[in-house]
């Protein structure tokens, strides 16, 4: 099994004409995904990668099952986007775009909680179920189908350690961004209960960084979980006030520091990683291996 997103997700590329759009859904497509429509306003009627494209979200649905739509917008259209989606009934939207408006993302989330959908993001990298189906911009190498869940809020430090995983012989069920920016769709604890009612999943990585309190509230119910959970936060050496490359990673008012999400995850039973290197080790040990 996976979460979320599985082998017989049908997939909807919003922006699929652009160069990223483009690029994305050819990676896409070669990792498995089902991608079946794509949309950008006024070029209905292309063809992208064998993909037909629509002039609506709409349009689209109206000739494919849509479960799940990701995004390549620019950041000013990027609300337009995601509520042209979840207005069109589908479930799960991706959304990669980095720089969305704090008050757009805010909108997108708040409508997305009313229609009963799922977003990821803003500024995620996206979800893959490994194996079966790839939404945004991970390389495809590093993903391979196994039992270890892994839910991140940085891209670069998931590619890493995923891969690390891989190369240690340890495979993913499912890989969540949850997107780096202050506002996003899925929380930490959203994602781990997920991972804890996945047979597939034996074990969780959680990837944090500093800022915000999310790896804080996380731990409450790590307490409660049954699966072993391997924690690594990004920022160690990060001074206090300045960002350090995601709007949410900002240590404020002495609230969101490492030393804080290292304590609070231990307190609740997680075993924290030093270096991103030392991940797979862990989660062997935790599982027995």
């Amino acid at each position: 099994m996976a979460i979320i997103i599985d082998e017989n997700t049908n997939v909807l590329v919003q922006g699929i004409t652009g160069n990223q759009g483009v690029f994305h859904t050819k990676q896409m497509l070669a990792y498995g995904t089902k991608i079946v429509a794509g949309v950008t306003p006024g070029k209905g009627g292309n063809v992208v990668e064998g993909v037909p494209v629509y002039n609506s979200v709409r349009e689209a649905c109206e000739n494919h099952r849509i479960d799940a739509s990701v995004l390549f917008i620019p950041a000013p259209f990027t609300k337009d986007a995601a509520f042209e989606s979840l207005e069109a009934g589908v479930g799960v939207v991706v959304v990669v775009t980095e720089g969305v408006p704090v008050h757009d993302e805010t909108a997108i989330v708040a409508y997305a909680k009313r229609k009963g959908a799922i977003v990821l993001g803003p500024n995620t990298f996206g979800i893959v179920s490994s194996g079966k189906c790839k939404m945004g911009i991970p390389p495809n190498q590093y993903f391979v189908e196994g039992n270890v869940g892994v839910v991140a809020r940085s891209g670069t430090l998931t590619y890493e350690i995923t891969g690390s995983l891989t190369a240690n012989g340890l495979g993913q069920s499912t890989v969540v961004g949850m997107g780096g920016d202050r506002v996003v769709g899925l929380t930490f604890i959203d994602v781990l209960r997920m991972f804890e009612k996945d047979p597939q999943t034996e074990a969780v990585v959680l990837i944090g960084e500093i800022g915000g309190n999310a790896e804080e509230t996380a731990s409450e119910y790590i307490k409660e979980m049954t699966k072993p959970v391997v924690a690594f936060i990004a920022g160690k050496s990060a001074p206090p006030g300045k960002r350090m490359g995601h709007a949410g990673a900002i240590i404020e008012r002495g609230k969101g520091t490492y030393k804080g999400k290292v304590e609070a995850l231990t307190e609740a039973g997680a075993k924290v990683a030093a270096l991103p290197f030392e991940v797979p080790a862990i989660v062997k040990e935790v599982l027995g291996k």
